[in-house]
Formats: C-alpha cells, sequence, structure tokens
C-alpha cells in the first residue's frame, strides 16, 4: 500500500525491503519546548525603566516636595540596584534578545523584590503603591506558562504578607494607627487582586494563543483544499488535452483488428488495446465532468457488495483479493453505504495500493456496531518506509515507479529526472483528504506481521444514513 505514484529508489535509502517512498526531507521544526520565551528582553526593560523613573519621581516628590522625612538614601540604594541591573543587561545582551520562561520569572521576580524592599521602607501595603505588586504578576499571566506564573503569584503574595507585618512606618506628622481590621482588609484585596487579575490574564492570553492556533490549522486546512482543487482542475485539463489522442488509438486498434486474422494473438492484443482505450475514455469523461455523480445503477448497496466491485478489476491468478465481515452483533444488519464519488475514489486508491505491493494477498475487514464503521485493508507486501510512515497522506515527490505501471521507467527516463523528483506522490494524499470529507478517519500501520495497514472508520449513519456524505464543496 504505497501512493500510487511511486518510484524505484535503492535499498539504502528505502530502508531494506521497505516499500519504496522517497520524498524530500522538510524544513526542520523546533519541538515547543526548544523555542525561547515569547518575551522581549527589551520590553521588560523598557517597563523596568518606566517603574523606576517613576519611583525616583515620587520619592523625590515626597522627600523634596512635600518635606516627609524619608530614609531617602536606602530608598534610592533599591532605585539604582534596578536600574543598574538594567545597564547591565543592556551592555550583555543584544535588544531582540527573547527570555526563556524561567529567566523571565527570575527577572520579575526580582522587580517583585525590589518593590517589597521600596515598600517595607515606606509603610508597607498602607502605602497606596502597594497596588503594583499586581504589575510583574499580570505580565507573567500574560506571557508565561501557567507553573511559572503560579511562582511569581506566590512570590508576591509572600512578599505582601510580610510587609504587612514587618515595615517601617509612614513618616506622618503625627503618630497615624490604622486599625488592624483595616489592615486586614487592605492586604485581603491586595491578595485578592493579584490572584484574580493574574487568573483573568492568564485565561484571556490562553485563549488568545488557542484562536491563533484555530486560525492557523484553518488555514493550513484551507491551502490544503485550495491544493486539491487545483488538482481537480489539473485533471479536467488533461481530460480534455488526452481525449483526441485516446479517441485515435481506439480507431486505429480497431482497424487493426479488422485486417489482422481472427483469434491470431495480434488480433487480441489489439482487441485488448481498442478496450482499454475505451476505459480510459470513461474515465477521462467522468474527470471531465466532475459535478456529475458516478453512481453505478443504484445510490446505496452493501458495503461488502461495495468493495467487492472495486476490488474486482485488481484480481488475478496472482493475486487473491478476500473480503471478510466481522459484524459487532451477530445479527446486526450490513450497512448500506452511498456511492459517493469520494467514497469511491478514497477507497478504489487504498485497495488499488494495497494490490499494486501485495505479494499474493488482499485482506479487507469490514467491521461495525452501533457506534463506528470501519474499513481496513490489508497486504502481504513490504509495508510502508519508516521514513515516511508519519507523513503518510502529505503529498510528496517520489522516485520509483508503481509496479501496476509498466513502462513508467521508459516515459521517465534517467536524462529527463530532475535529481530524483520525478513525480508527486498524490495517490494517498488524495484519498485521505476525500474520505475525510466523508467524515472518515485515516490511519496508516506496518502491523507487527508484516505487510501494511490503512484503516478507515466513520461514525454510523455519516456514509450509511439516510442522506448522504458530506461533500468536499460544502466543507
Amino acid at each position: 500500500m504505497s501512493q500510487s505514484a511511486s518510484s524505484d529508489i535503492p535499498e539504502e535509502e528505502s530502508g531494506g525491503h521497505s516499500r519504496g517512498f522517497s520524498a524530500p526531507r522538510p524544513l526542520p521544526i523546533a519541538p515547543a519546548s526548544a523555542i525561547r520565551g515569547r518575551v522581549r528582553l527589551r520590553t521588560l526593560t523598557n517597563l523596568r525603566w518606566m517603574a523606576t523613573c517613576g519611583q525616583t519621581v515620587a520619592l523625590f516628590l515626597v522627600y523634596f516636595g512635600f518635606q516627609y522625612d524619608l530614609p531617602i538614601w536606602a530608598c534610592l540604594t533599591c532605585v539604582v540596584f534596578s536600574a543598574t541591573l538594567n545597564i547591565i543587561l543592556a551592555l550583555r545582551y543584544p535588544p531582540h534578545h527573547r527570555l526563556t520562561n524561567r529567566e523571565a520569572t527570575i527577572y520579575l521576580a526580582i522587580d517583585v523584590l525590589q518593590l517589597a524592599a521600596l515598600l517595607y521602607l515606606t509603610g508597607g501595603i498602607s502605602n497606596p503603591f502597594a497596588m503594583m505588586f499586581v504589575a510583574p504578576v499580570v505580565i507573567a499571566a500574560s506571557t508565561l506558562n501557567l507553573g511559572n506564573t503560579m511562582i511569581l503569584g506566590a512570590i508576591s503574595l509572600a512578599a505582601a504578607s510580610i510587609i504587612a507585618v514587618v515595615h517601617e512606618p509612614l513618616p506622618w506628622a503625627g503618630e497615624l494607627v490604622l486599625p488592624a481590621l483595616y489592615q486586614a482588609g487592605l492586604w485581603a484585596s491586595l491578595v485578592l487582586g493579584i490572584g484574580f487579575t493574574s487568573v483573568y490574564a492568564w485565561r484571556i492570553a490562553s485563549e488568545a494563543a488557542r484562536m491563533s492556533a484555530g486560525l492557523a490549522a484553518t488555514q493550513l486546512a484551507l491551502a490544503r483544499e485550495q491544493r486539491l482543487s487545483t488538482i481537480g482542475a489539473l485533471a479536467t485539463a488533461a481530460a480534455h488535452e488526452l481525449g483526441s489522442p485516446l479517441g485515435t488509438i481506439a480507431v486505429v486498434a480497431h482497424e487493426l483488428e479488422r485486417t489482422l486474422p481472427a483469434g491470431s494473438a495480434e488480433a487480441q492484443d489489439a482487441r485488448l488495446l481498442r478496450a482499454q482505450a475505451e476505459r480510459c475514455r470513461m474515465i477521462i469523461m467522468k474527470l471531465a465532468r466532475p459535478d456529475e455523480p458516478m453512481l453505478g445503477g443504484t445510490a446505496r448497496l452493501p458495503i461488502c457488495a461495495l468493495l467487492d466491485d472495486m476490488a474486482d478489476q485488481y484480481r488475478d491468478e496472482e493475486l487473491e483479493i478476500v473480503i471478510t465481515a466481522v459484524p459487532g452483533d451477530r445479527d446486526a444488519p450490513q450497512p448500506q453505504v452511498w456511492r459517493a464519488p469520494e467514497l469511491l475514489h478514497g477507497l478504489g486508491n487504498i485497495i488499488e495500493n494495497a494490490a499494486d505491493f501485495a505479494r499474493t494477498r488482499v485482506r479487507i475487514e469490514v467491521s461495525w456496531d452501533g457506534q463506528r464503521l470501519k474499513v481496513s485493508v490489508e497486504d502481504d507486501g513490504p509495508g510502508f518506509a519508516p521514513d515516511i510512515i508519519e507523513r503518510i497522506g502529505e503529498p510528496y515527490t517520489t522516485s520509483r515507479p508503481s509496479k501496476s505501471a509498466p513502462g513508467a521507467a521508459e516515459i521517465n527516463p534517467p536524462a529527463a529526472k530532475i535529481g530524483k523528483q520525478e513525480g508527486m506522490g498524490l495517490g494517498f494524499f488524495i484519498a485521505k483528504t476525500l474520505l475525510e470529507q466523508t467524515g472518515g478517519t485515516v490511519k496508516a500501520i506496518n502491523p507487527p506481521g508484516g505487510g501494511a495497514r490503512v484503516s478507515v472508520s466513520w461514525p454510523r449513519g455519516q456514509i450509511d444514513g439516510d442522506k448522504e456524505p458530506p461533500r468536499g464543496e460544502e466543507e
């Protein structure tokens, strides 16, 4: 079971006797854990400069403007420490440097401790600027993961709790003693403010991240659908281009059949050539009219009959194709499925690939119960190549022709190759996309006993319900 447009590759590239796929390597994508944090160092240093300037202005205004007796030198030491740390970081790292979650947590924790030291010197949580404890935690909740946000929140709560009990008094003209209940209320409001705003910011940031990921996934899905539509347009164009040559082949084959002795091997070959040309013409007619439903006399029929009809053209003396029904309940009736084009092309391609790479046998198993309907196609061939099994179902170039395409090597001689990228391995990609459009889930594996297995499963009623399965254009 492989892409229907695969090509020969040496054993050292395909993993010995593995199924012969070869694909260009995708661009490496670093795992999430290897990507540095989302916060730029410059962003945090700019915020710290703003805080430093604000603290300096507030200290000078209170000390020189209002003539309050603050421990000005101790307070300025805290401010200078913060400014010095900013200068050191600016000299050591480039402006575009991004911090890891751990580095950003340490950076913000230093800001919390510096603010706690200033508040300790200036009245504790009775200082109106105690509300600034909220800022570092909100920044962490907006940019860091939940674990680091909780660590920083715990540090902030611990610092607020300590300075609520231990702090230097505010330098009022007369003695001012706030009631213990009022101070407890200040502490509780600060704790609740830190907790609520951080949780709220974290939830909003998480929702924004999920929305961004969803939009990216939607764009990828849309690009994939557009790629498939382009393939359909190319197929229609190719159908129109191939119509005339096939007509000529059919006419020449018919004339040869008339002129050759009846019953001769040459006459039989001419008859076979004409029959195959007629078959190609019918396929091209379907490609040229993609909107016309391809129903074979009835819109619905038992799924085993549908699979048997699709598999019949691949049976021969060297290949056995066995279809097995495995109902979940012995008396459960066999599902009646719609002969939707997506289903016919998708399952037909999987069966063709299995027959193409099987040595002697293809086994098709149909199982169903009240919840799911599943079709598994397994062959006794070489299996999927290990280097591409994780990327099965994506379009990629191949370098070995399918064995069902005799003469492929002559069609693409070595001189005409561009490296090893001879053709697009689109068969499985198209089959998977079409089957997913019907609501199915496609999975490809190499079973322990050897060979390859492709399984497709649908919720009951998806392809065997009263209504036709969803079409690609309605998705």
